[in-house]
């Protein structure tokens, strides 16, 4: 049927929405910890890993390198868990890298700041001002990584196909929403849709982590998206490289690995770029 992803504020009662939801569809529901776990045994590093909470943006400044490795790693686990279809993704920008995908239903859960802190003090036994540092802290942090690595901001309404404002809906009327969403929104031929362009993006992020992490193309911001042009199914390459010698081979490599498709570059060449940062 659908792929559901939840971004959510602190305390707006994501989690026991996710698990009400999974219960009563029978989705697998596949969390943040579960996201992480599968990016290092992709290959990230676990001891980097917590260099990459939400953090501000400013947090970032000086780890390009290792975020582009974190963010591809990232992408790919992503993609891994919505392939099993039927299933609900939480958090780590899924609803972003997800968004082209014909079956997803991505899901904003908000909630007025006073509830928020009164759920905060219920359920750590906080007082007000220990509740609203937390608050305060996950809201930047949450924000400062989607911008960091998504340049969007979290809070835009018109990024999700429908947001609840969990101080007003309880938990059983969200996630009865939910389903009765899915079942109106989905068909069988939206599905197939869905699951085709799961494998072809999966194929495309396959494809970068090995021209980078196993050829170690030095080619920035790498992207491999699959196509049909002039009734061939092709792959085209995009990014910034320093010259068009490592543009080429990056074509050769790709041409090697997939050789059922056409291999096209659309990569940017920028003589001595790298000095220049």
């Amino acid at each position: 049927m659908a792929i559901l992803t939840i971004s959510r504020q602190i305390a707006s009662l994501g989690d026991e929405i996710c698990a009400a939801v999974a219960e009563k569809m029978g989705y697998r529901f596949f969390g943040r910890k579960d996201i992480e776990e599968r990016v290092v045994k992709l290959g990230f590093p676990r001891e980097k890993l917590r260099k990459f909470d939400e953090r501000r943006p400013g947090f970032f400044a000086s780890l390009s390198k290792d975020r582009d490795e974190y963010l591809d790693y990232l992408q790919t686990a992503i993609l891994e868990f919505a392939s099993n279809n039927n299933c609900i993704l939480i958090g780590r920008g899924s609803f972003l890298v997800l968004r082209d995908i014909p079956n997803h239903i991505s899901c904003r859960f908000v909630a007025d700041g006073q509830i928020r802190l009164e759920r905060l003090e219920r359920e750590f036994g906080f007082d007000r001002k220990s509740a609203q540092k937390l608050m305060n802290e996950s809201d930047t942090n949450r924000s400062g990584f989607h911008k960091s690595f998504f340049d969007v901001n979290v809070n835009d309404p018109s990024l999700y196909h429908v947001v609840f404002n969990t101080g007003l809906l309880g938990i059983d009327t969200v996630a009865g929403m939910i389903a009765d969403g899915v079942q109106s929104m989905m068909s069988d031929a939206v599905e197939e849709e869905g699951m085709v362009k799961i494998e072809e993006l999966l194929i495309g992020q396959h494809l970068v982590n090995v021209l980078i992490f196993c050829y170690e193309m030095n080619i920035d911001y790498l992207r491999a998206s699959i196509s049909v042009i002039d009734g061939k199914k092709t792959v085209t390459l995009r990014g910034v490289a320093g010259s068009s010698a490592i543009a080429s081979r990056a074509v050769t490599i790709a041409s090697c690995e997939l050789p059922q498709f056409v291999v096209r570059s659309e990569i940017s060449v920028v003589q001595d770029y790298r000095s220049g940062l």
